[in-house]
């Protein structure tokens, strides 16, 4: 076998640790559950939008049947009549108010500075700032206030169940997931060290206190993972953070084009990879040969089947976990074919999200 020998062992290894870290989050990673009932007039509910008419019109109705003091929107610039829907769609409600945007200074990312200008008018002691294109279940913010006073946090993230509705969808977007749950033992989150932390911008609640203690989104202006810098900090100055799984309360379709596909994917994949187009070029290769090439290597070496049953098995725990339908394990080796666009967009030096160009 050669040269294959050194690269099969390595990919078992990596692969038997990705199932490890998988294993103890199978049992360990909180998942939210039926939480308080309402209403909860310190909260506020926080929304930036850009251009998301398509979306709000999903979306909005139910963030006005979660039962919070306040509805925030900062429209960042939208030329698509996202104004129009949310006046329509929120006739009536008090609560609801749609904040024209200020522009954007120079040094800032556009979700960045849409937040800071939500929490400057927010009147809420929670601030809950989600995604317009987040889709909230009545109860849903009870259930994250719920898991937030039963963990003590500072700060709570969850990630939405993913829809996925086309192949294309299937293939990709559970990637996320994969990266969340094979990577980071929830167990590290609950350490003081600050680079054991994650969150998803698209739900991250707030104690005011906490975000205040952070420097609020002023203090990663910068930054494309906003995030992931946020719960970092958090933990640097003593905010709790816990993480959970959104299971049926809060979910998400991302994109609806392999285009928005890899532009989305492309602009925060670097990040993980500590900014470096070789660690990218690495981890591209490494998914090819785990995930794909482990088959027709397998006709040399039958050992090889034993990567290629890890990455379905990989595959089958996560969609146990995360309520995915179980034959999609059959899509894993497509995973890093359709990603190939993905890691070259990554490595691009300039980036377009929501029409505005960015260098990183």
């Amino acid at each position: 076998m050669g040269w294959l020998e050194p690269l099969l062992y390595a990919v078992l290894l990596w692969l038997g640790l990705k199932l490890l870290v998988l294993l103890v989050n199978l049992f360990s990673f909180p998942v939210l559950r039926g939480g308080q009932d309402g209403p909860f007039p310190e909260v506020s509910l926080l929304v930036p939008v850009r251009n998301e008419a398509h979306n709000l019109r999903k979306t909005l109705p139910g963030l006005l049947r979660q039962e919070v003091g306040e509805v925030l929107l900062l429209d960042d610039g939208s030329t698509d009549g996202t104004a129009g829907v949310v006046e329509t769609l929120a006739r009536g409600d008090r609560r609801v108010r749609l904040i024209p945007g200020r522009p954007k200074p120079e040094g800032w990312v556009g979700k960045a500075w849409a937040c800071h200008q939500l929490a400057q008018v927010a009147r809420g002691e929670v601030l809950i700032f989600t995604d317009a294109d987040v889709c909230w279940r009545e109860g849903g913010v009870g259930a994250v206030l719920d898991f937030m006073r039963r963990e003590g946090a500072g700060l709570v993230s969850v990630y939405p169940r993913q829809v996925t509705p086309t192949l294309l969808e299937r293939v990709l977007l559970p990637l996320i997931d994969d990266v969340l749950l094979c990577y980071l033992p929830y167990p590290l989150v609950r350490t003081p060290f600050p680079q054991a932390a994650a969150a998803n911008g698209q739900v991250m609640a707030f104690q005011r206190e906490a975000y205040c203690v952070v420097g609020g989104h002023a203090a990663v202006r910068g930054e494309v993972l906003e995030d992931v810098r946020l719960a970092q900090r958090a933990k640097a100055r003593g905010v709790r953070l816990a993480v959970a799984l959104g299971d049926g309360w809060v979910s998400v379709r991302m994109y609806r084009s392999y285009a928005e596909v890899v532009e989305g994917l492309g602009k925060n994949l670097i990040e993980f990879h500590a900014r470096s187009r070789w660690l990218l070029l690495l981890s591209y290769l490494a998914h090819l040969l785990a995930y794909t090439l482990c088959w027709p290597l397998a006709l040399v070496d039958p050992l090889w089947l034993w990567v290629g049953g890890m990455g379905f098995l990989e595959r089958v725990m996560l969609g146990l976990k995360t309520g995915r339908d179980g034959w999609e394990f059959l899509l894993v080796p497509l995973a890093p074919l359709l990603s190939a666009p993905i890691y070259w967009r990554s490595a691009q030096r300039r980036y377009t999200w929501k029409g505005r160009e960015y260098t990183r």
